[in-house]
């Protein structure tokens, strides 16, 4: 049965060399391979080789010596004879800018090389063989160079540049606009980051984000003697152990955002199922001013939809989380929740939150105070971070798997509304 994959590997470019070397047929080859017998025929044809003689000194054959009257290639100005009949300069190669090598009559029927050639040792033509090695690394170079540059026409390229460069320059990631947009785009994402990188859209590498490079992180230097009473039976192990035990359950990751020293900072909090975050804005990063959003939280969702939302919560060793019991316990000391705590120095423990603050940075950059804003401000934020597409969603929005995945009643009491995929802005713009 013929093997129908267009592409020889290397490994049957192998078989092809030796079995050329032993003499057998094309046909025989083709069978061996489970090819056709003209692929084999191309594949030798085309990818043919010559091989350097160690004797450069031999004389081959010139293909036009018949009809050849060229004189004085020599020093000697009294010479009147034909070159090719002079026995100083026979080897026509070595000086003659016309000479052209003559070649074997069998070189044009099958197996077209001279890899099992009987007249190796005399022959005075060039030697054409077929080598495996040399095939490969040409397929290779053909199938990179033939992918190189602008496979759209000018009008193509200008009809993506109308509808990407725009959406881009709102803050949008080039995930969110193909997850959106994918009938009208002729090309892949990878495609479409080449050709911002090469300039042919309006919109440049520095309108996206992930393009700029992280700052490497500092590390401390300064090591508190702090009690750590409040992580016992509350471990990241602990938390391990707990999710073997329910391993459906929801879990929520917490952590807080800072703007300046000293000034406001959001609270923020991610549904690992759907990525679905919440922000609120605090005065102080606090214990107190924690405790007072979970307060808040219970108060408008109610007990009964709050222990449904947050049965479980794995945050950070922060001073401000340090509380636990004033967390896990309502007013009326019954338990809403159960905090737990990843080790020290291990933020990829709660990694989905760590990397989902990367869109608040889009809107206000490190180092940017956040007593600016107001509580609108946030939520308009995290309705538009929200309804950004992600690749590790499938194209679809953390807004979208929430309706599926969370209570209804917490956008409606939080006032967290979808925006339309092309109305989304993840720039600072945003907040102005």
């Amino acid at each position: 049965m013929k093997n129908n994959q267009k592409h020889l590997t290397l490994s049957e470019r192998i078989i092809i060399e030796q079995s050329l070397n032993e003499g057998k047929s094309l046909k025989s080859i083709a069978n061996q391979l489970h090819k056709d017998p003209t692929t084999i025929s191309k594949e030798v044809r085309k990818h043919r080789t010559i091989k350097l003689r160690k004797d450069t000194s031999r004389i081959i054959k010139c293909d036009n010596s018949k009809e050849c009257n060229i004189k004085h290639l020599c020093s000697k100005a009294n010479c009147n004879d034909l070159c090719k009949n002079c026995s100083k300069y026979i080897n026509c190669r070595m000086i003659c800018k016309d000479y052209k090598p003559k070649t074997c009559g069998k070189l044009n029927k099958a197996p077209y090389v001279c890899n099992n050639c009987k007249s190796l040792g005399s022959c005075t033509y060039e030697r054409w063989i077929y080598v495996a090695k040399y095939s490969d690394d040409c397929y290779h170079e053909l199938l990179s160079s033939s992918r190189e540059g602008i496979n759209q026409m000018p009008e193509d390229i200008q009809k993506l540049d109308t509808l990407i460069s725009p959406l881009i320059k709102k803050g949008q990631s080039l995930s969110h606009i193909y997850a959106n947009h994918k009938t009208d785009i002729c090309c892949s994402r990878r495609t479409l980051y080449k050709y911002i990188d090469r300039q042919l859209f309006s919109a440049k590498n520095i309108d996206l984000p992930r393009k700029v490079k992280y700052k490497p992180r500092k590390s401390g230097t300064n090591s508190r003697n702090i009690s750590r009473n409040y992580r016992i039976g509350r471990t990241y192990d602990d938390f391990n152990k707990f999710l073997e035990n329910s391993p459906e359950i929801s879990v929520v990751e917490m952590d807080t955002v800072e703007g300046q020293k000293g000034g406001k900072v959001l609270l923020t909090l991610l549904f690992r199922k759907s990525t679905f975050m919440l922000a609120f804005l605090m005065d102080n990063k606090t214990q107190q001013c924690v405790n007072n959003v979970f307060s808040m939280l219970v108060q408008r969702l109610g007990v009964k939809v709050f222990k449904r939302l947050f049965p479980v919560i794995l945050t950070d060793n922060g001073s401000e989380f340090q509380d636990p019991k004033s967390i896990e316990y309502g007013q009326n000391k019954d338990k809403l929740t159960n905090v737990f705590y990843c080790d020290s120095n291990c933020s990829w423990q709660k990694g989905m939150i760590e990397k989902n603050h990367e869109y608040i940075r889009f809107i206000v950059p490190k180092g940017r105070s956040f007593d600016m804003y107001n509580k609108n401000d946030i939520t308009l934020m995290i309705n538009n971070i929200n309804s950004t597409a992600r690749d590790s969603l499938n194209g679809s929005t953390p807004f979208q798997l929430s309706q599926m995945l969370l209570d209804n009643s917490l956008h409606k009491k939080l006032s967290l509304q979808e925006i339309a995929p092309d109305n989304v802005v993840l720039k600072p713009t945003l907040l102005k």
